[in-house]
């Protein structure tokens, strides 16, 4: 039988060896005795015996006992070493006894060192891992689900042809447990046919059987709302929701004769949606999108509130009326566009000529208007949103890139004077100390405090307080000196009432004087009636 020796023997220890007459000492010293070893173990007859005899018990899966066979060899081939190693001068190894040996103990406690490599290994048992990606979602529990079609069958108990679009509000509020107002649009999922009836079977089929009874109502929602075949949501698809619920909300109940206006309500409620949630601005809401928004919290809650003014985020009628007279203002031709003449008007000329053509260049957000150089409605909406409320997240990433003019993603210090020059040079204007931009530069850094020197990142300002008063400082003049008088007033609010945005307080603060305006319009151009009305007390 032919053997392959090893090329590489320095990694044979010495000591494993176990060669009576021969100290491992002298082997370290001179590798070229073990090789010569190896290769005289490797031509002994008992040797080819030992491998014949390991394989056959391997093949019968016969237990091997290497100790027994390789005692048996060292017996037999201990009088085969060359005569060089048995009289060489090095003095003989200590006896083997049972303890005292770090060599014996070492073999000791390692037994399976003494197998043999060829050795079968038992297969672990195999564990069945229970199913854990759904592809159209989880099935629902057996209890939910029982539960659920006990409720389908008393609700359809008395309708055993099927529901009708206005019977059918019942079951997406107490079965589905969603808003209301998502009914017709739920009601038309389910039924594909346009039959105007939604029977039990076809109910159980979409909501049961389709697994939708087990998603959070996040996806529920998402899922209800969006196209076939479509992996998010558009702005056409919020519109059938915000249509119903112009019909069936009680405080949007005085809409009801102005079309006009339901339609400008539900564009802004969308407008303002998109603005927060869509935080890609690719305009398509996906579902990560929507789970991380308070979107779904907020139409639960219009579901449970009479007053839709109690509703600030998105759905609030006062503030719909702030953005879109706002708006009206600003458009001198009411052709439902402005320009840059228009907007710099803004707040009582409050924003510098810089920043709006950095707006009307389209940097921050690309415009939806078709007419160049126009500013549409929707334009004007994203705008005003991001300039009233600086706090929020979208209104930085929006102002940071009419900052960064070089669109390197951080701004610098030339950057920040290239809009403040006009800042300076408004002050002189109307007699106000001027403040030099050394000074103001110490203040922004400041106030952000950014991880790198002399450049301020998206990041920095995301993570401090008062990255909305940088801005202001930058081409906002009166929020400026506004921020540098700090209002007592202002602030008094701002304690009163912390849950409130900069956002919701302006708004609130705007329509009382829009409102007020209004009444004051509305005497001085009052009819007969109004003016001869008896003075006296009705009662």
């Amino acid at each position: 039988m032919e053997i392959d020796g090893v090329s590489d023997v320095q990694i044979l220890d010495p000591e494993l060896l176990q060669l009576p007459g021969l100290s491992p000492l002298s082997v370290k010293a001179n590798p070229h005795i073990a090789e010569e070893l190896f290769s005289q173990w490797l031509s002994l007859p008992e040797t080819g015996r030992l491998v014949k005899s390991l394989i056959e018990d391997t093949k019968s899966s016969t237990p091997v006992s290497v100790s027994k066979n390789c005692a048996n060899l060292n017996i037999a081939c201990g009088s085969a070493l060359p005569s060089v190693f048995l009289n060489s001068g090095t003095p003989p190894l200590s006896p083997r006894g049972s303890s005292g040996s770090p060599r014996f103990s070492r073999q000791k406690t390692s037994p399976s060192s003494l197998q043999s490599p060829l050795k079968s290994v038992r297969e672990p048992k195999r564990q069945l891992i229970p199913q854990f990606y759904f592809q159209h979602g989880r099935p629902p529990a057996k209890e939910l689900k029982e539960q659920c079609i006990s409720m389908i069958d008393h609700f359809f108990s008395n309708y055993i042809d099927g529901l009708r679009m206005d019977e059918f509000k019942s079951i997406t509020k107490e079965v589905c447990k969603l808003p209301s107002f998502l009914s017709s649009v739920l009601f038309g999922k389910i039924d594909t046919s346009c039959t105007g009836i939604v029977t039990r079977d076809a109910f159980i089929k979409y909501w049961v059987d389709g697994h939708m009874l087990a998603m959070d109502v996040a996806t529920q929602i998402y899922n209800i709302l969006r196209q076939p075949g479509c992996k998010y949501l558009r702005q056409a698809d919020f519109k059938p929701v915000l249509d119903e619920l112009l019909v069936t909300h009680p405080g949007l109940e005085f809409l009801r004769n102005t079309p006009e206006f339901q339609e400008r309500y539900a564009e802004t409620v969308i407008y303002r949606i998109f603005y927060y949630i869509n935080r890609s601005g690719t305009g398509c809401i996906t579902l990560r999108e929507l789970k991380r928004g308070n979107l779904i919290a907020a139409m639960q809650q219009v579901d449970e509130e009479d007053d839709i003014n109690k509703v600030i985020r998105y759905f609030s009628y006062e503030h719909f009326y702030v953005i879109y007279c706002r708006f009206w203002e600003l458009d001198g031709d009411h052709d439902f566009l402005i320009d840059k003449e228009n907007l710099i008007k803004y707040g009582n000329h409050a924003l510098t000529y810089r920043i709006v053509d950095r707006i009307f260049s389209q940097v921050p957000r690309k415009f939806t208007s078709k007419v160049v150089g126009k500013m549409s409605y929707e334009d004007f909406a994203y705008f005003i949103l991001a300039e009233e409320d600086k706090s929020s997240e979208p209104s930085l990433e929006y102002w940071f890139k009419c900052i960064d003019l070089d669109g390197d993603g951080v701004i610098n210090p030339n950057e920040m004077q290239f809009f403040y020059e006009e800042q300076l040079h408004r002050m002189e204007c109307i007699t106000q100390e001027p403040v030099l931009f050394e000074d103001i530069l110490c203040q922004i850094f400041d106030m952000v405090k950014p991880e790198k020197e002399n450049c301020i990142t998206l990041q920095d300002l995301k993570g401090s307080k008062l990255s909305g008063n940088v801005f202001n400082i930058l081409f906002n003049l009166n929020k400026f000196m506004a921020f540098e008088t700090r209002d007592p007033f202002l602030i008094r609010q701002e304690r009163e009432n912390p849950t409130l945005t900069e956002w919701d307080r302006f708004a609130q603060r705007e329509y009382v004087r829009l409102s007020m305006e209004e009444d004051v319009e509305e005497v001085s151009n009052g009819s007969a009636d109004v003016w001869d009305e008896p003075l006296e007390s009705p009662f």
